[in-house]
């Protein structure tokens, strides 16, 4: 300001003298003492005055003669030297005023300043006798004593009447002047007697008032004088402002006859269009001039007059904005009485030609087109004023006013001046709307034509700048919009909010915003831009709920808001959460919602919060946390007073509906509140937690509803991208299900939702703690879990196999998801068949059964269930042994009756019969019993299983495998095979009754049941409705065990048998050697006795027959008298084991595949009768391996275990070479191949000539096989042999 001081008056522009001229009107502001505010309307009387001088020391007092002086006491004397000294300082500075160093004349307008503020008396007076004593000082001398004598006498407390007479005189003097100055000087003249006003206000505007109603044209410093008075909000109190406003009311009333006046009217017109020294700031005496004219059209009666200069006015130029704005001023002023012919003149103007060509975005080409372009802009503002200032008489206009604001503002060219006029405009005319009381019964039916029009603006708005206070108006206005007639429609509401919301929550960083703006001349603050705007956004949310509060508002409200908060940039999550955080503080400090209210979506957003409270942005975290913590509050709140209500009593309730104060209002809501101190407490405290400790202290608040969307909206981020996001949610599922997991509902929803999402969690660490959330939720839903993770098991992929793991990662839930799997594999309804009258069912039932058949085959294998599968073996074997045959049930087929379509297959009959063998087969190899398995891997008994006629054998080989390798499970299956038998499911006791006759066999069946139990169980299966049962339960009633004697009928039987071996006939020989096979396994227990050794030697000799047949049957009957000696066998059976592992070995590249097959299954045998190590390995070279290492590996064995009948093998191998199968031949090479290799010694001591020529030749034709291994090792062998021939013997 001390710079305004010393530097204004030296410019001689007009770009200067504008600029000293608002700065002195911003200088009357700043030195207005709070004291002015206690001044009334009346004059200050003399008396009055003089009092104050004796009570204020800062009081202005008259100069004193030379003889007062003298005749001062010795204490007044001092006194009055010290105000001597004073006063030659001040002379000397008011003096240096002139000087022309600025950093001189600031430094001096500093002192007197100073001196001013300790004792104004002196200064004033001094200065007063300076100015009026020295005329002959320069003009810009005087400006600067006039400015020292407006800062004095705004500074002071009181003026005396005499000095105000004085220095009024003198302003007015200096306010007219004309000086090389110009308006530089009559401002700060004026600026004097404004100061002057503040301690004599109505003496000033008295006098201003005789000066204006002379009938001459006001000159433009009293103007400027009243311009200030009038806009000055700090000049006047409310009172003494309403006294001004009604002596201005009073002056145009006056000034109604100047209208008539040419001369008068000319100037008037000539003043309102005089050229600004700045176009951007308006001198205070045309701000007035445009309100005192709007009076004047106000006051005056005649019509056809106020539009005659309401044409006049709106023909001016519009190029400015502020001319704009007093255009609109001046005509709203007039419509405050002439409402319809202000209507009318704008009407008219609006079809004139020059707005006409402004609507139809022309490009101005003249200076004449350029004061045009903008005339839509003056038009709506005028309506705006109109709207102001017709108050009460405005609301039956206000559709048609915004039909026109509508109207010029889509027909116009869309910048800037015309969005910020409509935009004011709008704001005027919906402020004075709602400050009228009447507006709530109105319907405005532009509403939403203006809503529509908003939008526009909003979304026209570009997206990458924040320039200017569009935003912040437009949702201001929404606010308002939204408290008039019509109500909004959810949809055009959910547009609106999804439009504003973008416009702000999207904008760029503050720093890239502020880039934007660094090229401007002058560049808006962007960070108080968005403040506001986003304060507005804020505020119109709470208007929406404070129009509607209900829950389902309020989520209507966050619905929106849920995008922004998993935005991928953190500026828009920050915002976002930022303005949630308002709208839950707003409702936790304002009682609007009902406690009856059911908040069940808050669970949703109290996820997102809490997922936010892990959000890397710090702010966002902190945020996020205080609006957890107004969540809380407004829970805690709504429980309480919701438990308030339901306490009260009928009559309570309805008084408190007469006195229209419900519970939840704001008022006595704190007196009715169950335990305040409690409430307190945790107002105090929440804030202060930790997330997760807030987290938790809130779920507690939710009911169940409210903890399942809780859950949703943490499964729902489990899916996100955002690594942040993902983790958070993981861990806030994890919490909830911790806590609340015992009591949640619709837990098989959110299993098919934890499923959906594994597929997309690429965080392993959150798919973890999802998966262990699983683990958790199984404690106590296993069954729902169980049953809903079967819909998605049939195919089981990697995501559903996770899950079944984490289902099964505790071992007490394993055993119960394994028992509740069981359950639903047992439920094995068939298809309806097509001869049924009954409707097909929409949905397959047995499909759960086959789920749950899928899923044990897969979850045996796994280390969660390991256990607890062997636990539950004997229920899992006879379940999947059932499953077995119900599937093959499933896959036959039905012939449709006369007149009926063929049915449609039940299912995939081969992918599902594959899955229950294979889900048998894992059983027996995971757990354990793969000796049961080899024994049918090797004989290819799973053929069997694939037809219902085969079916029996099948399990019948089962359980005699079982028997055989002497199983431990066999009296445990045993003990689930009685309640079995009694099942009323069929094909339960048809499994039961097969398995028990083979256990028959087994010496562990009478370690569970006596004889007379087994007997009775049978005697009972014997009146099965099943006749297939009834047949087997006869069979085991046959049995050895109940008839001893059979076992001396059966040998006495052998001899006869093994006669018939040497028939001529194939089928019979076959036929025989199968009986014999069977004698042997009927004998059970009694054993063959001697006649093994002669079963053995004749069995034997048929290995190299030359039908197919008869060499399998021959390998099968000496593989199934091997297991039934197995223990008891004599040493003579041992040497026709050894003397036929080498035959045994070559047949397994028999060309018979039931030769081969027999060949292995032997073998393994023998290896198991010769307690062979590596038997499993054994059995899978065996079963599975094709290439030479698997050759190798057997060769190995066979060498290892049994050196000492190295010459019986090499020698049987040699008689092999001349074998006429291809196959075998080669086999029996690279047999004797690999013994020259590792024993050239024993070999050729055992090979004559002849062997050896008899190899040579072999070897020279295997060069030539087709498979390269065979013929590089035979290439080998060819050169080794040659050299161990030359060798001397």
């Amino acid at each position: 300001m001390d710079g305004q001081h010393s530097e204004k008056p030296r410019s001689h522009t007009p770009a200067d003298r504008a600029s000293s001229a608002m700065s002195q009107n911003s200088r009357i502001s700043s030195h207005t003492s709070e004291s002015v505010k206690d001044l009334s309307c009346s004059k200050i009387p003399q008396d009055s005055a003089h009092r104050d001088r004796l009570a204020h020391p800062t009081a202005i007092l008259l100069s004193k003669s030379h003889s007062s002086q003298a005749a001062l006491r010795p204490q007044e004397h001092s006194m009055f030297l010290k105000e001597a000294y004073n006063t030659a300082i001040c002379f000397k500075a008011l003096r240096d005023l002139n000087g022309l160093d600025p950093h001189r004349l600031k430094h001096v307008i500093n002192k007197i300043k100073d001196m001013a503020h300790g004792a104004p008396n002196p200064v004033l007076e001094t200065t007063y006798h300076y100015f009026t004593d020295n005329p002959e000082i320069s003009n810009r001398h005087k400006l600067r004593l006039l400015q020292v004598l407006e800062t004095v006498i705004g500074a002071s407390e009181s003026l005396e009447e005499r000095w105000t007479e004085i220095f009024m005189k003198l302003a007015l003097e200096n306010m007219t002047k004309s000086t090389e100055l110009e308006e530089v000087y009559q401002d700060t003249a004026s600026n004097m007697l404004v100061a002057v006003c503040r301690h004599s206000w109505h003496r000033v505007t008295q006098h201003l008032e005789t000066e204006v109603l002379t009938g001459v044209f006001p000159h433009r410093s009293l103007l400027y004088v009243m311009g200030i008075l009038t806009s000055d909000q700090k000049l006047f109190n409310q009172e003494e402002k309403a006294c001004w406003e009604e002596q201005l009311t009073q002056i145009a009333v006056k000034s109604v006859q100047f209208l008539n006046t040419d001369v008068w009217s000319k100037e008037l017109l000539w003043a309102l269009n005089k050229p600004d020294q700045t176009h951007y700031e308006q001198p205070p005496e045309k701000a007035f001039l445009f309100l005192y004219y709007g009076l004047i059209l106000q006051a005056e009666e005649n019509s056809t007059m106020v539009r005659t200069h309401l044409r006049t006015l709106l023909e001016t130029s519009h190029q400015w904005s502020k001319q704009r704005e007093g255009i609109a001023l001046t005509v709203g002023l007039a419509a405050a009485r002439h409402l319809d012919h202000v209507w009318a003149v704008l009407e008219q103007f609006g079809r004139s030609a020059p707005i006409k060509r402004s609507l139809h975005n022309f490009s101005p080409k003249t200076s004449e087109d350029l004061q045009w372009k903008w005339a839509t802009s003056t038009i709506l503002l005028a309506y705006g004023q109109m709207a102001v200032k017709a108050k009460a008489h405005i609301l039956p206009w206000v559709d048609n006013i915004l039909s026109r604001m509508i109207f010029y503002f889509h027909g116009s060219t869309w910048d800037d001046t015309l969005k910020q006029s409509f935009l004011t405009a709008i704001l005027m005319l919906v402020g004075a709307v709602s400050r009228n009381e009447g507006a709530h019964s109105y319907e405005f039916s532009q509403l939403p034509q203006l809503l529509e029009s908003l939008m526009a603006l909003m979304e026209e708005e570009p997206q990458d700048t924040l320039c200017t206070s569009t935003r912040e108006q437009t949702i201001h206005i929404v606010s308002s919009l939204c408290k008039l007639r019509p109500p909004l429609d959810s949809e055009k509401k959910s547009r609106l909010l999804s439009i504003c919301l973008h416009s702000v929550l999207a904008l760029p960083l503050l720093d890239v915003l502020e880039k934007h703006t660094c090229l401007f001349l002058e560049p808006p603050n962007v960070q108080t831009l968005y403040s506001k705007t986003s304060k507005a956004l804020d505020e119109m949310l709470q208007t929406f709920i404070t129009q509607n509060p209900t829950a389902d508002e309020l989520h209507f409200l966050l619905s929106h808001l849920y995008i922004w908060l998993v935005s991928e940039k953190a500026h828009e999550r920050q915002r976002a959460v930022h303005t949630c955080t308002a709208l839950l503080k707003f409702l936790s400090h304002n009682h609007y919602l009902d406690p009856k209210e059911d908040f069940k979506q808050m669970g949703q957003l109290m996820g997102m919060l809490g997922i936010l409270c892990q959000d890397p942005d710090r702010a966002t975290q902190l945020c996020s946390l205080q609006g957890l913590g107004h969540l809380y509050q407004l829970l805690l709140r709504h429980r309480a007073e919701a438990s308030k209500v339901e306490a009260l009593s009928p009559e309570q309730l309805s008084q408190a509906s007469k006195d229209e104060a419900p519970l939840w209002s704001s008022g006595d809501q704190k007196a009715t509140l169950p335990s305040p101190q409690k409430v307190a407490l945790s107002k105090d405290s929440i804030f202060q937690r930790g997330s997760s400790q807030v987290i938790k202290e809130a779920m507690k608040r939710l009911t169940l509803a409210e903890l399942s969307h809780l859950i949703w909206t943490t499964i729902e981020g489990l899916g996100s991208t955002s690594t942040f996001r993902a983790q958070a949610a993981a861990n806030m599922l994890l919490t909830v299900i911790r806590e609340h997991g015992a009591k949640l509902e619709t837990v098989a929803k959110l299993g098919q939702a934890i499923h959906l999402q594994l597929c997309s969690i690429r965080l392993p660490q959150a798919k973890k703690i999802a998966l262990h959330a699983i683990t958790l939720l199984a404690r106590n839903h296993t069954p729902e879990l169980v049953a809903t993770f079967l819909d998605f098991s049939i195919p089981l992929d990697s995501h559903a196999f996770q899950l079944w793991k984490a289902l099964g990662a505790e071992q007490p839930v394993s055993r119960w998801v394994l028992a509740v799997l069981l359950a639903l594999l047992r439920e094995r309804p068939l298809p309806i068949e097509a001869s049924d009258s009954s409707p097909q069912p929409k949905e397959k039932t047995y499909l759960r059964s086959l789920a749950a058949m899928n899923t044990l085959h897969e979850l045996q294998i796994t280390r969660e269930f390991k256990k607890a599968v062997q636990e539950a073996y004997p229920q899992l074997l006879l379940a999947l042994l059932t499953q077995i045959h119900y599937v093959l049930e499933l896959s036959l087929p039905t012939g449709p009756q006369p007149g009926q379509q063929a049915p449609e297959a039940a299912v995939p009959s081969p992918q599902s019969r594959r899955t229950s063998l294979e889900a048998l087969k894992s059983l027996l190899s995971s757990t354990g019993h793969w000796q049961d398995f080899a024994h049918l891997e090797l004989q290819g008994t799973w053929e069997l299983f694939s037809t219902i006629p085969t079916y029996p054998k099948g399990v019948s080989l089962l359980a005699r495998a079982m028997v055989l390798n002497r199983c431990r499970q066999i009296k445990v299956v045993l003990s689930q095979l009685l309640p079995t038998l009694q099942s009323q499911e069929e094909r339960e006791r048809k499994v039961a009754i097969l398995i028990l006759t083979e256990f028959l066999y087994s010496p562990a069946l009478l370690e569970v049941l006596s004889k007379q139990d087994v007997l009775n169980v049978l005697a009972q299966s014997l009146r099965d409705p099943n006749p297939e049962v009834r047949v087997l339960s006869l069979q085991g009633l046959g049995n050895v065990l109940f008839h001893p004697e059979k076992g001396s009928l059966l040998h006495g039987q052998l001899p006869p048998f093994l006669h018939g071996f040497f028939q001529n006939s194939e089928p019979v020989v076959e036929r025989v050697m199968g009986t014999v096979s069977d004698v042997l396994h009927r004998l059970g227990a009694c054993g063959v006795g001697v006649q093994g050794l002669s079963i053995a030697i004749n069995a034997r000799s048929f290995f190299d027959d030359e039908r197919d047949r008869i060499r399998a049957a021959a390998m099968a009957l000496f593989g199934d008298l091997l297991a039934a000696m197995a223990g008891r066998e004599p040493s003579s059976l041992r040497t026709q084991v050894y003397q036929s592992m080498v035959p045994l070995l070559l047949h397994l590249k028999d060309h018979c595949p039931a030769v081969v097959t027999q060949a292995k299954f032997t073998f393994y045998r023998c290896a198991v009768l010769l307690h062979w190590p590596l038997r499993h390995t054994i059995f899978c070279s065996l079963a599975w391996e094709r290439g030479l290492s698997a050759r190798h590996f057997l060769w190995t064995c066979l060498m290892a275990h049994s050196q000492e009948k190295f010459s019986i093998h090499l020698a049987q191998a040699l008689s092999y070479l001349q074998s006429p199968h291809r196959h075998i031949k080669t086999w029996a090479a690279l047999f004797i191949g690999y013994t020259i290799c590792y024993h050239p010694q024993a070999v050729s001591q055992t090979v004559n000539d002849a062997d050896t020529k008899l190899l040579l030749c072999t070897f020279e034709d295997l060069k030539k096989d087709q498979e390269a291994g065979i013929r590089e090792f035979a290439t080998k062998q060819f050169s080794f042999l040659q050299e161990v021939a030359a060798r001397p013997q």
